[in-house]
C-alpha cells in the first residue's frame, strides 16, 4: 500500500511529466512528447478521428506534420491541474491553453480540457490514455465553443 509520502512523490513526478510533455510541444520534440506513452496508448484528440490506438497514437511523423503547421513556438500551458494517484494507476485533469501562430499567419489561442490516464510500470509513470476536448454549442449548430476562457 502506498504511503502519503509516496503518493505525494508520485503526484510530483506526474506533474513534472505533464509539464515536460507540454514543453516538448513548445520545443517541437515529437519523440520526447510521445516517449511518455505506453505502446498501447489510446488517444481521444481534438482532431479526427474519434480515437487513435497504439502505433496510430504514437505516430511521430503525424506529430511532426502537425508541428509543421505552426510558425514559431507553440505555447502550451496547463492550469487547474488536479492529479489523483493510486498504487499503480493515476489520472489527471486540467484546463490547457495553446497559443501560437499557424503557418498561414492566423494567431491561435485555444483553451481545452484534458484528462490523462497513467499506469506505473516498473516504477515509472507512463501515459495510457489522453482525452482532449472543447465544449460545443448546444444551440443545434454543432459549433465548437472556441472563445471560452477560464
Amino acid at each position: 500500500m502506498t504511503t502519503d509520502t509516496e503518493r505525494k512523490s508520485d503526484e510530483a513526478r506526474i506533474r513534472a511529466l505533464l509539464e515536460d510533455r507540454a514543453a516538448a510541444t513548445t520545443a517541437r520534440d515529437a519523440r520526447r512528447f510521445l516517449g511518455y506513452c505506453t505502446p498501447d496508448a489510446v488517444q481521444f484528440d481534438l482532431a479526427p478521428p474519434l480515437q487513435l490506438r497504439g502505433s496510430e497514437a504514437l505516430d511521430q511523423g503525424a506529430v511532426e506534420a502537425w508541428y509543421a503547421t505552426w510558425d514559431g513556438a507553440i505555447e502550451i500551458s496547463l492550469s487547474q491541474v488536479e492529479i489523483t494517484v493510486g498504487d499503480d494507476v493515476a489520472f489527471s485533469h486540467s484546463i490547457n491553453r495553446m497559443h501560437g501562430t499557424k503557418a498561414d499567419g492566423h494567431e491561435v489561442e485555444l483553451w481545452s480540457r484534458a484528462t490523462v490516464g497513467l499506469r506505473k510500470i516498473d516504477g515509472t509513470w507512463k501515459i495510457t490514455h489522453t482525452h482532449d476536448s472543447v465544449p460545443f454549442l448546444m444551440d443545434g449548430s454543432g459549433l465548437a465553443a472556441l472563445d471560452l476562457k477560464p
